[in-house]
Formats: structure tokens, C-alpha cells, sequence
């Protein structure tokens, strides 16, 4: 019996020290004998501190200890509260239970801190007060307006403002069954639905009955089981963020205006709505009667705004009609004024800048009659401004140049930046080459109007070019031969016929031998590139299965293919193209050897090839319609002049797109290698372009496939571009003509 005792005693003294509640035990005069944790914590005084001192000491007011313990013999309720004053100065209500003589001259005291849960009660009544307050205020503005809009705005702002919710909209319901949100205030971090139109399944007519029949809905989470709402809904909402909301019909009355009052009808004019998109909330019933309230004063405002909406309509028609004729009648005037006062500054500003230009600037109408030209074509024509004016083109430059530009003339007034290369005819017999840029004018109703036309001299540049070209093949021809022989030297020496080299020796002529050879391909690259850009190239065309290219191809690539652990996968297509087989297929091995070097082993290389167009990427190169800027100072030309240009302009156009282009077959080569940059798509096509220089070397880049491609691809009338993502690969595409019977 006495360990049982001592185990209970044991048990009873954890309680007491483990207790959430504050609780001591005191003598008949309130001085505290035992104290637990909780209490320590509550007094905020060690146990050492709160022993020996009297409860009514640690009070903001005089208490009697001894004379609440009579009203509870008494018959009082063993229960009050009190206020706590903290060491530190603040103060906290405290509900406390008092048990008389639970020991022999000793009672017991449990105290519960209901601070918070005071301010919790004055806030909701203080909250409550000022919604009130803000109710009447929005009820005093609906009734002190006769503007629909201003009253719907005002409303969905302040219930927004009262309940603290993150959207408040108004949503009409249509005749037809459709609906949508017409006045809304969200907040700015939530997407707006304001205008959105809602298709009639989103509403349905089983709803609408509901609705127009007084139904309210507060769904304090919109994912529970037990909100009853479809998954489709539920799906729907779920993109405008809505975690609950709370919905009040918007009822009118259709016999408002009839005598009998019995047979008044409500329609459903539309809903209030609040939403709340953060995490799902519980409305209380004080919203939900707020909502009813407003819902009905928004009723109210309905009726006055039909009673004036018809004469209203008459004067804001009737008002609308004079003011648009008096202010297009002084716009017309005015934008006459001012039309003839800038076309006037505009044409002497622009003659004078562009009169000092060394470039021929014009501007030519859709009828392909010159409007303006300066004074360089009377320089380099002899023909002055005067007499080129309304002159057709063909006229000024002849029939032959005529004909060279004519193509490029048509693209230009279909809508298309062109720029193209031209040789013509000066004053004094001698022939310049020229850079012709085509810039389209087009008015507001996207109607070309005509072009402007700027050429600049690039004679000295050809001739550099030429002399570059020269000096090229004369060095490469120069070193073919030794690089032959050293190649063959090289390979006899790794036979062993003229003695063993040691690892080093042979690991240092195998460099040689790769270097050398890579040495052999560039020289034949830039021989292959400079005769078909000198023209010594003739392309020998003829008609030619795409399936029978794309098979000799593969069959060239498999090895080195296999070499490397890539996949080659093919899709031929019978399609006949008119062609030159042979560069062709040295095209599509270009195109393979790079996209194998740059692929990671058990990757897929693919080529495949389909009839049809494709629009070109941003990394397309070829034809001669490239972007290139204008050859002078825009900044220099009048204000309308570099507002044309900049019109026409694109900053990211590559090429134009024609509207409607003729059935061509396009070739594809993908890879699954590194990727190729966006900055890099244009420039890989030139000469010695590469993306990553160092990389390219180790896997025996010489710089001038592409290029090599490119020029073929141009020869055969086609295009040849890139696209690529980084770290997932890249794509070439090029297009060729189909062979017309």
C-alpha cells in the first residue's frame, strides 16, 4: 500500500508540473505554497520568486483573497478575472478557478491567460462596427449616383475593401445564357477576369433557376468533397487561383411597374462574387447578409438606371453626333494645315540631306514612277531630279538593268525588305557595282504605297574581294602539291619500311598525319568555295531522285558514323529535283560530317527529306534577300523618312517571307549534339565562322563547310538555314525546286 501511494503520489506531482494551465496551491491569506511551470511562466517569476508571495501583490487592483474565499462558501461562482502585472511592466487578463480546502488550510488556484483571446473579441466587434460603417457608406454612394458603371465600380471596390478579399466582381448573366464579369477589383498579384466572357456551360440553366430563385453560396473551400462542385468546375476555377468564394444573386424585378403586386416576377440579372485566392476561407454569416444587402441595393440602382437609361441614351447620341462633326470638321482643317506645313519642311529637309549623301536615295510609287530621287543619279546618271521625276524605271535605267531589278521591284511592292547586288551603267560609259536596298512604304491599312530605293557604290569592295579571291587560289594551288607530298611521306614513314619510331615518334607522326590532312581539306575547301564563287563552277543539272542522294549520303557517312557511335537513320521520299547530283550529295555529307563530329556517342543522327515549304527560322541563310541595314546615316534623314523606314523594319527579320511560294522538296539534317547559340545561327555560314573554335579544331573543323553549302544551295535556287536549342541539338534545313516536267 504505501509504494501504491507513493506511485500515486509520484503520478499527481507530473500532473502538476506538466499541466498547460497555470496552477498553485495556496494558504487561507493567498500567499502561494506550490507553483507549477506553467504558473512561473504566466507570472513571469521563478518558482524561487513566486513562493511565499501573496496572489492579490501581483495584481493591478486590490484583491481580497479572503473575502472571495467567503463568497465562494457562500454560494458565489468559484470562478472571475483578473488582471496580471508582468515584471516587465505589461499586463494580461486572467480568467482563474478558485477550489476551496483541497488540502487542510490549503486551496487551489487555476489560472488561464485569455489576453489574445480578449483582443480577438474586441477586434471582431470593432471589425464588425466598421463594416457597418463602410456598409452604409456604399449604400450612401449607390443611392446618391444614377451611373450604372460608377455604382458597379464603387461596390465591388468597397465590399473588396470590407471583407478583405482578393477578388470582388459583378457578373452579368446574358440572354443567351452566356455571361460576363463587368465590373471587378482584384488585387494585383491575382490574373483579372474583368470582360471575360464565359460560355453558357459554365453556367448552366439548372444555375440560373436556382439563382433567380434566391440561392446563396458560401464554399469556404472550393477543393472539398463536400462543396458538391463539378470536377470540370472545379478544373475551370483553378486557373483564376480561387481557394473559396462567395456567391449572392443580383435579382430584378420585371413587374416592378405593374399595379399587382402578386404577380411580380424576379429575374436573374447576374451575381455578386467574392473570391478569396490566398487559402481557403470560412465566411461568416455577417458576410454573407453584408453580401445579400449590397446585392440588393445593386438592385435598386438597377431600377433607376433603366428609368433614365433611354432618354440618356437620346442625349448621349445626339451629343456624340454633334461633337464628332465639329471635332472632325477642326481636325480636318487642322490636319490639313498641318499636313501641308510638314510635307512642305519634310521635302526641303529631306532634299537637302539627302542631296549630300554619295548614295542614290529615291522614292519610287506602286506604278514604279519615280516621286523623289537626289542629286547623285544626276552625278552618277547625268540625268537631273527634274527630268527623272515621273519617269518609270525602266525608262531611267534601260531595258537590260530593267530587267536584272524587275524581280526584285515586284518583292519590294509586295510588301518585302530586299537588298541585291546590281552592275550599272555611269554617265561616262563605265560600268559600278552597286548595293541595292528596296525599303517598302506601307500605310496604316497595310497597303504598300510604294518604296524607298537606296544604292551605294561598292565597286572597290568587288575589286578587294576579286584580289582576295586570286591571292587564295594561287596559295592554295601552291600548296597542294607539298601537301601531298608531305602527306605521302608521312604515311610511308608510319609503314615502319624506313624504321621504327618509338611510341613518342609515332604518337608525334600520327599528329602530323592528322594535321596535314586536315591542311589537304582546307586547301580544297577554299579551292571548291573560290571556283564557285568566281563562276568557274557549272552546275550540271538534270533530274535526280531526292531518295538515291539521301542513300549515297548515308552510305559516304556510315563509316565515320560507326566511328564515332552514332546512329545515321535516313528517310528517303521519291521526289524528283532538278539538280546537280554530285554537289548535292557533297552538301548533305557536309552537313552529316558536322552534325556526327558534334553529336555524343549513342545519340541519332537523322536525315530525312518531304515535299512542301517551310517557314524559315531566325537562323536562316541564303537567296539574296539576307538583312542588311541601310548603306547611309538613317539618323540624317527627315523625321517621316526614318519613321517610313522604321515601319518596314523589322529589328528581328531575317528574310521575307513570301505570301504564297512554290512547292519546293526540303532536306533535314538533325542532330542531338551541344547546340548551337542564337547569335551564332546567321554567322556559321560564313567563311571561318565557328561556334566554338577550339572545339571545332580537336574534331577537325576547317570553317568553310557551311559556307560551301551555302553557295551550292544558292546555285540551285534554294535556302539553307539553322535552328537549334541548346543541349538538345540542331537542325539544318535547306529547300531545292522540284523537277518540273
Amino acid at each position: 500500500m504505501a509504494n501504491q501511494r507513493q506511485e500515486q503520489k509520484r503520478l499527481l506531482q507530473q500532473m502538476f508540473e506538466r499541466a498547460c494551465d497555470a496552477i498553485a496551491v495556496t494558504d487561507e491569506r493567498g500567499f502561494f505554497v506550490e507553483v507549477n511551470a506553467a504558473a512561473c511562466k504566466l507570472f513571469g517569476l521563478s518558482q524561487k520568486a513566486l513562493l511565499k508571495r501573496n496572489l492579490a501583490d501581483l495584481t493591478d487592483a486590490e484583491l481580497d483573497f479572503q473575502q472571495i474565499c467567503l463568497s465562494i462558501q457562500n454560494g458565489s461562482q468559484p470562478t472571475g478575472e483578473l488582471y496580471l502585472l508582468r515584471p516587465d511592466g505589461s499586463r494580461r487578463e486572467v480568467e482563474y478557478t478558485l477550489s476551496l480546502n483541497v488540502a487542510p488550510h490549503r486551496h487551489l488556484v487555476i489560472l488561464r491567460d485569455i489576453t489574445e483571446r480578449q483582443e480577438a473579441a474586441k477586434d471582431e466587434l470593432w471589425c464588425q462596427r466598421q463594416w457597418v460603417e463602410l456598409f452604409s457608406e456604399v449604400t450612401l454612394k449607390i443611392r446618391q449616383s444614377l451611373q450604372l458603371k460608377e455604382i458597379l465600380r464603387a461596390t465591388v471596390t468597397e465590399v473588396q475593401r470590407i471583407l478583405q478579399a482578393d477578388r470582388v466582381l459583378i457578373y452579368q448573366v446574358l440572354p443567351d445564357g452566356t455571361g460576363k464579369a463587368i465590373s471587378e477589383a482584384v488585387l494585383p498579384e491575382y490574373p483579372a477576369i474583368l470582360e471575360l466572357e464565359f460560355p453558357e456551360e459554365v453556367f448552366p440553366q439548372e444555375y440560373q433557376k436556382l439563382y433567380a430563385a434566391g440561392r446563396v453560396r458560401a464554399i469556404a473551400d472550393v477543393h472539398d468533397s463536400n462543396a458538391n462542385l463539378a470536377d470540370c468546375l472545379v478544373e475551370f476555377i483553378d486557373q483564376f487561383d480561387i481557394k473559396a468564394k462567395l456567391i449572392v444573386p443580383i435579382l430584378q424585378n420585371l413587374n416592378s411597374h405593374q399595379q399587382n403586386e402578386s404577380q411580380t416576377q424576379n429575374k436573374l440579372w447576374g451575381l455578386l462574387i467574392a473570391h478569396h485566392c490566398h487559402h481557403p476561407r470560412r465566411w461568416v454569416d455577417f458576410e454573407l447578409e453584408l453580401m445579400q444587402q449590397l446585392a440588393d441595393q445593386i438592385s435598386i440602382a438597377l431600377a433607376q438606371a433603366q428609368l433614365l437609361e433611354h432618354l440618356e441614351e437620346m442625349v448621349e447620341v445626339r451629343t456624340a453626333e454633334l461633337k464628332d462633326a465639329n471635332r472632325n470638321l477642326h481636325q480636318e482643317i487642322n490636319d490639313r494645315m498641318q499636313a501641308e506645313e510638314a510635307l512642305r519642311r519634310s521635302e526641303e529637309q529631306l532634299r537637302l540631306i539627302t542631296n549630300a549623301l554619295p548614295v542614290l536615295i529615291a522614292y519610287v510609287d506602286n506604278q514604279q514612277r519615280y516621286s523623289f530621287n537626289n542629286k547623285a543619279y544626276e552625278d552618277w546618271l547625268g540625268q537631273s531630279p527634274l527630268e527623272i521625276h515621273g519617269c518609270h524605271l525602266q525608262d531611267v535605267w534601260g531595258q537590260d538593268c530593267y530587267q536584272r531589278m524587275h524581280s526584285h521591284v515586284k518583292a519590294a511592292l509586295s510588301g518585302h525588305v530586299v537588298t541585291y547586288e546590281n552592275e550599272i551603267t555611269l554617265k561616262d560609259g563605265n560600268f559600278c557595282s552597286v548595293n541595292v536596298t528596296y525599303i517598302p512604304h506601307i500605310d496604316e491599312q497595310k497597303t504598300v504605297k510604294g518604296f524607298f530605293s537606296l544604292t551605294s557604290d561598292i565597286s572597290d569592295r568587288k575589286a578587294i574581294e576579286r584580289m582576295k579571291d586570286e591571292f587564295i587560289s594561287v596559295v592554295s594551288h601552291e600548296l597542294r602539291t607539298p601537301l601531298t607530298s608531305l602527306h605521302s611521306a608521312l604515311k610511308i614513314l608510319a609503314t615502319g619500311r624506313l624504321g621504327t619510331l618509338s611510341t613518342d615518334g609515332q604518337q608525334m607522326l600520327e599528329i602530323a598525319d592528322e594535321n596535314t590532312v586536315r591542311l589537304v581539306r582546307l586547301v580544297n575547301n577554299v579551292l571548291d568555295l573560290q571556283r564557285i564563287e568566281s563562276g568557274e563552277v557549272t552546275m550540271e543539272k538534270q533530274a535526280c531522285n531526292a531518295a538515291d542522294l539521301i542513300t549515297q549520303a548515308a552510305e559516304a557517312m556510315q563509316p565515320m558514323a560507326q566511328q564515332h557511335g552514332v546512329s545515321l537513320v535516313t528517310q528517303p521520299a521519291n521526289i524528283q529535283i532538278w539538280v546537280d547530283s554530285d554537289y548535292i550529295v557533297q552538301a548533305l555529307t557536309n552537313l552529316l560530317s558536322n552534325a556526327i563530329k558534334f553529336s555524343l556517342p549513342g545519340t541519332t543522327v537523322g536525315l530525312t527529306v518531304e515535299l512542301g515549304t517551310r517557314e524559315q527560322g531566325a537562323g536562316e541563310v541564303g537567296g539574296e534577300t539576307t538583312n542588311t541595314h541601310c548603306q547611309f546615316p538613317i539618323l540624317l534623314l527627315s523625321k517621316t523618312l526614318r519613321e517610313r523606314l522604321r515601319s518596314v523594319q523589322a529589328p528581328n527579320s531575317q528574310f521575307p517571307i513570301s505570301h504564297s511560294q512554290p512547292i519546293e522538296v526540303l532536306f533535314c539534317v538533325r542532330d542531338q549534339g551541344q547546340g548551337i547559340p542564337q547569335g551564332k545561327l546567321e554567322s556559321i555560314f560564313e567563311k571561318f565562322q565557328q561556334v566554338d573554335s577550339t572545339d571545332s579544331r580537336k574534331k577537325g573543323g576547317t570553317g568553310l563547310g557551311l559556307t560551301i553549302c551555302r553557295k551550292i544551295i544558292e546555285q540551285h535556287g534554294g535556302r539553307i538555314w539553322a535552328e537549334s536549342t541548346l543541349g538538345k541539338g540542331s537542325t539544318f534545313y535547306f529547300t531545292l525546286p522540284t523537277f518540273k516536267q
